[in-house]
């Protein structure tokens, strides 16, 4: 483009582009217009001032481009906010042969952040030359044939510009054999056309050469050239002629390739090249056609080059032409219609279709899973379809209108099984039969049908009294196979009440844990045993529960000293005895009793003499508490001997009582031994006795390490003989824990406390016997166990033969969870 050129076009674009800008300033955007081709750094515009931005406040706004493709093309100047060009602008490559070219770009200012659209018209410049495809066009006119007035197509002229820079003009060199006929198709294209003024002589001049020029309409125009040869051909009277016009032919689609289907056969009955015939495919023949049949252009064989495919396209015309090689060429034509016979080729297709793909264990059974679409492209029965579904499952496949559905055929249960993999097979019912395979995943939702359960029928929980209050008693577990909130699992106790005061005093339950924990101190002489009821129920809806019993053992510690029975102590009076003085060696000076309200071992008496004037002349039984002098009085002894008896039982630590005895010695007593009668007559009312052996068999009998001592005592008298025994007993505690024991009461001669016998009903055969060392019978005269028992006195025994101090006791059963 020369400079002038190039000068009127910046002057009509700087006063289109103020047009635009006023224009897109009322609009509410930018526009601008732009010749392409412009050099870079050809202004466009003032983007800052046509947005009202001042030039104080153009760095701090920060004008930009968006992130468009096309804003690579432009750049606005930091300075002064002006709209430039950057690179090389060619409006062909941007819109091709588009009439309008309009970019669209977004302008983002900062502080505050704002949004502007922006349009730039790039207009176009007479940059490109017209051209034509072939330099050099061939046309072939027959001698005398041809009469004037015959119009020949000539090739078109392409021009990349648009408008009135496009082609606007075709001139043909003089001449007088042919004129130039120009015309606008339905699009505006300039096309034209060769005029025959007058008929050619072929023996007068067999070629001639015309220059055909296409000028657009540029300023100034530029142009294009073609050359066009025209040769003038001797005659060829006559042309191929097929055997039939029309051919009908049925092929399968699994037709193989190259394989022959028809031969065609034309006649040219000129001799030489004028009867030397090629065969071809017309023009009229579609290109899906000639991509998959091949004709041979000696032969006329038609062959397959493609597969066939009827789901495609069921016919085919083929439009075969036979041209001879004579000067004009001649041609004959024919049709042949192709029908393809549908083969089985076709497998079915499967498809899915459902909104979720978990279905709720509580489904009932007919309940539609999902639609499953089938299809075959095939045809007849090659297109029938048989859908079937694997056995054994609860599903099965109900047909609907075109399509089927997945129901459930049998009851669904997420515990056994939580997803199914369903495997559908479609078969179509051709021959042979083809088929495919679709696999569905559902998943089982969980519903909330199964209650929790404990692992255990039983919990046993053991813990020493005195405990301190938040101590772990056990905890209890339980399972629930469901899952989410129907497996969330909360644990409480049931409410209830034990002497009076509501469960929740005593114990408490972490809802998540089930850990139990003990809300206060216990006490062993108060309760034994404490029996309660815990649940356990999901978070389900509705919610599942269930319940489990919980017994939890009191064991005793040695937390009670001794308590005396006799001598009484009452005030600053210390108890007194009087003996003869004519008293012998072995004579019952007084009998100390004591009870402790413990159990066991914690509950088991020894008796000593801790403080004594005269440590020779009295003496104390171990364990029956009697006081006996050691030898005879003698003159020279005092009247009267304070005697100081501590009473010691077998807990850890031990804990001590002591009593004090003066015991005077009289010349004058009757000389007979004391009874022990006496001692319990004076010791205490009748009444007040018996009330304290009740309290002590109660204590005794609720507490299984008393039974353990029995055993005990009761080993040692059978393996007096031998030496010494100990005997256990595997059998398990009954969950009757209550109501099992049965204490029987032995009384010495003199009506005092001997021992108790506990018995378990019902009784159970003897356990093994392990041997064990103890000290030997004779040494133990008398064994005085005394506790404080919370059951009832079922029987009291008075022994007059000392052999049965120790009577067989059953033995006790414990079990520990």
């Amino acid at each position: 483009m020369d400079n002038q050129s190039f000068v009127k076009a910046w002057k009509r674009q700087v006063a289109f582009s103020l047009f635009l800008c006023s224009w897109g300033w009322v609009s509410g955007q930018l526009r601008y217009s732009i010749a392409e081709e412009s050099h870079p750094g050809t202004v466009v515009g003032n983007v800052a001032q046509d947005l009202g931005v001042n030039l104080a406040d153009i760095s701090r706004r920060r004008l930009s481009f968006g992130s468009d493709g096309s804003s690579r093309l432009f750049s606005i100047e930091k300075k002064n906010g002006a709209l430039v060009v950057h690179e090389r602008i060619d409006r062909e490559s941007l819109c091709g042969s588009s009439l309008s070219c309009l970019l669209h770009l977004e302008v983002v200012a900062e502080n505050p952040l704002e949004l502007h659209s922006l349009e730039i018209e790039i207009l176009d410049i007479n940059d490109n030359l017209p051209s034509f495809i072939s330099l050099n066009q061939l046309i072939n006119v027959t001698e005398l044939f041809s009469s004037p007035g015959v119009t020949f197509q000539l090739e078109t002229a392409k021009d990349l510009d648009v408008g009135k820079n496009g082609i606007n003009e075709y001139k043909l060199n003089p001449n007088p054999y042919f004129s130039l006929l120009t015309k606008h198709r339905m699009d505006g294209t300039l096309i034209a056309e060769l005029v025959l003024e007058k008929s050619l002589d072929r023996e007068e001049k067999a070629e001639h050469k015309l220059i055909l020029t296409a000028l657009d309409g540029g300023d100034p125009p530029k142009s294009g050239t073609t050359q066009i040869t025209i040769l003038v051909l001797d005659i060829n009277d006559n042309a191929p002629v097929f055997d039939k016009s029309k051919y009908k032919i049925s092929i399968p689609e699994d037709r193989l390739l190259n394989e022959t289907i028809l031969k065609l056969n034309a006649t040219d009955l000129d001799e030489g090249a004028n009867g030397d015939v090629l065969y071809s495919f017309d023009q009229l023949t579609l290109d899906s056609a000639k991509t998959i049949f091949q004709i041979n252009p000696q032969t006329g064989e038609v062959y397959l080059k493609k597969e066939l495919d009827y789901e495609i396209s069921k016919s085919y015309e083929l439009f075969v032409k036979a041209a001879d090689k004579g000067s004009p060429k001649l041609e004959g034509r024919c049709v042949v219609k192709v029908e393809v016979e549908d083969v089985n080729d076709n497998t079915p297709e499967i498809s899915f279709n459902s909104k979720s793909n978990e279905v709720p264990e509580n489904a009932p059974i007919g309940t539609v899973v999902g639609f499953i679409t089938v299809r075959d492209r095939d045809y007849g029965k090659n297109g029938d379809i048989r859908l079937s579904v694997p056995p054994g499952l609860p599903f099965t496949c109900q047909p609907m209108s075109q399509r089927y559905a997945l129901v459930t055929s049998g009851h669904l249960d997420r515990e056994k099984l939580s997803q199914y993999t369903i495997k559908l097979t479609a078969s179509d019912l051709g021959s042979p039969s083809l088929s495919s395979q679709i696999t569905i995943s559902l998943n089982i939702s969980d519903v909330n049908d199964n209650p929790p359960a404990f692992l255990h029928n039983v919990y046993n929980a053991f813990i020493a009294e005195n405990n301190e209050a938040g101590r772990l008693l056990c905890t209890i577990s339980a399972t629930d196979p469901d899952e989410g909130s129907n497996a969330n699992l909360i644990y409480s106790i049931t409410d209830s009440h034990i002497h009076g005061s509501p469960i929740s005093s005593f114990v408490y339950i972490n809802s998540d844990t089930g850990n139990i924990y003990a809300q206060r101190s216990f006490d062993y002489e108060q309760f034994q045993l404490l029996q309660i009821t815990a649940r356990v129920e999901d978070s389900g809806s509705p919610k599942l529960s269930s319940n489990v019993s919980v017994f939890i053992f009191i064991l005793d510690t040695n937390d009670n000293s001794p308590t005396i029975l006799y001598p009484e102590y009452a005030g600053e009076t210390v108890a007194q005895e009087s003996i003869p003085r004519s008293a012998a060696a072995g004579y019952l000076v007084s009998k100390v009793s004591a009870v402790d309200i413990d159990s066991g071992h914690n509950a088991w008496l020894l008796y000593s003499l801790v403080q004594s004037a005269s440590p020779a002349l009295f003496r104390i039984s171990e364990y029956s508490g009697e006081v006996r002098t050691l030898r005879g009085l003698h003159e020279t002894d005092n009247t009267e001997h304070r005697l100081v008896i501590a009473i010691r039982d077998h807990g850890e630590p031990s804990m001590t009582t002591t009593t004090t005895i003066i015991v005077n010695i009289l010349d004058d007593i009757a000389q007979e031994s004391p009874k022990s009668q006496d001692f319990l007559t004076n010791a205490k009312s009748t009444p007040d006795l018996t009330l304290y052996l009740i309290v002590s068999l109660v204590a005794i009998s609720a507490v299984f390490l008393v039974t353990f001592t029995i055993l005990l005592v009761r080993c040692l008298r059978k393996n007096y003989d031998s030496g010494c025994g100990f005997c256990f007993s595997d059998k398990s505690l009954s969950t009757t824990y209550m109501d099992q024991y049965k204490p029987t009461l032995y009384l010495n001669t003199d009506g005092t406390l001997k021992y108790m016998e506990v018995r378990m009903a019902p009784p159970e055969a003897p356990g093994s016997c392990y041997p064990a060392c103890f000290p030997p019978a004779t040494d133990i005269p008398n064994v005085t166990l005394t506790n404080l028992l919370n059951g009832p006195i079922t029987d009291v025994v008075e022994h007059t033969n000392p052999s049965s101090d120790s009577s067989l006791l059953n033995e006790t059963n414990q079990v520990r969870c």
